[in-house]
């Protein structure tokens, strides 16, 4: 495909047969992602200085869950990544991007929460092995 600049982009090297793993049930992770932000931090406000371990708490409370849900989806064939972060919410704005060569068995899921306070962004990786 040219793209307007001139670029090519590269053929896709993935065969069109169908692949005989199961593909990473990504809604059901989406899910849980969303109840467990909403539950976790609905009434959590940005913490005083003297009080920053709580956000490094609820980061890794976070992503453990949602590793551990994703082993419970599918325990075999994937390698897991969770990012999390919470940033106070101060009525700013943001923007992020993603790039990435798939198979058609990887997945990624993101959810988002915020309310006055804070805003936490939680982005799940399953990358199938081989």
């Amino acid at each position: 495909m040219m793209s307007p600049t001139g670029l090519r982009s590269p053929s896709n090297p993935r065969s069109t047969a169908p692949s005989p793993r199961a593909s990473f049930d990504s809604d059901l992770l989406r899910a849980y992602m969303k109840k467990l932000l909403q539950t976790t931090l609905q009434t959590a406000t940005w913490p005083p200085a003297s009080e920053r371990d709580k956000v490094k708490r609820w980061i890794k409370e976070i992503g453990e869950r949602v590793k551990e849900r994703m082993l419970e989806i599918q325990p075999r064939g994937y390698k897991f990544m969770v990012m999390t972060q919470i940033n106070e919410n101060l009525g700013q704005g943001g923007r992020a991007d993603l790039v990435c060569h798939w198979e058609d068995t990887d997945a990624i899921v993101q959810e988002m929460f915020a309310n006055d306070s804070i805003i936490c962004i939680c982005v799940a990786f399953a990358v199938v092995t081989i």
